[in-house]
């Protein structure tokens, strides 16, 4: 298995038992034009008590760390805990929905997008809107400076500005949160907008 299957895996997972969830940050992006070869997987969940041990039971020792009670303490303090697959060395983030209030926000609009596994089988999973994911990398951008997220954007706007995506992208939701954010989270996005356009433009001269 793959650190992509071992992720997909943990997202099955959590459609088996239905617990409420949502795919964020890159791994969410893909499925709006992002190319980036790496990313971890960020998934927000609203875990109540029958999926503690329902998603434990699918990532057994010990090959797997996914401790029920780790899964329930984070829960009540609204922090994040993962699901390690020790023979891989990789980890999926698993964020409770209480930790932000913004995360209420965007978890009433996500939509269920298609994904495809290295087989190329596809499969239907919850994920956030594209807005969302661009209000989120603003957020990540400005609490750590990542030159990544901007990059990212860029792709997802330049994505939807060519008309490849059937996802419609409200520019003008992202331009009330970009303000909200701050005047330097504005300017960027401002100019992140304009490198898009001349992105576009560029493929159709």
């Amino acid at each position: 298995m793959s650190v992509l299957g071992f992720y997909l895996d943990v997202v099955r997972a959590l459609e088996e038992i239905e617990a409420p969830y949502m795919i964020v940050g890159a791994f969410a992006a893909t499925a709006f034009g992002l190319r980036r070869a790496t990313f971890d997987v960020d998934i927000i969940v609203d875990l109540s008590e029958p999926h503690f041990d329902a998603l434990a039971r699918r990532f057994p020792l010990p090959r797997y760390y996914a401790d029920p009670e780790q899964m329930r303490s984070s829960t009540q303090m609204g922090i994040m805990f993962n699901i390690i697959d020790t023979t891989l060395g990789a980890k999926a983030d698993l964020v409770p929905l209480t930790r932000e209030p913004a995360y209420r926000r965007a978890f009433a609009r996500r939509i269920r997008r298609t994904f495809s596994d290295e087989e190329g089988a596809e499969f239907e999973a919850w994920c956030a809107c594209p807005e969302d994911i661009i209000i989120g990398k603003l957020m990540a951008w400005q609490e750590g400076r990542s030159d990544k997220h901007p990059g990212d954007i860029r792709e997802i706007l330049a994505f939807a500005l060519s008309d490849l995506s059937d996802e419609p992208l409200d520019i003008s939701y992202v331009s009330l949160w970009a303000a909200r954010l701050g005047a330097d989270v504005a300017q960027l996005w401002n100019k992140i907008r304009q490198q898009a356009e001349e992105d576009v433009q560029q493929r159709t001269d």
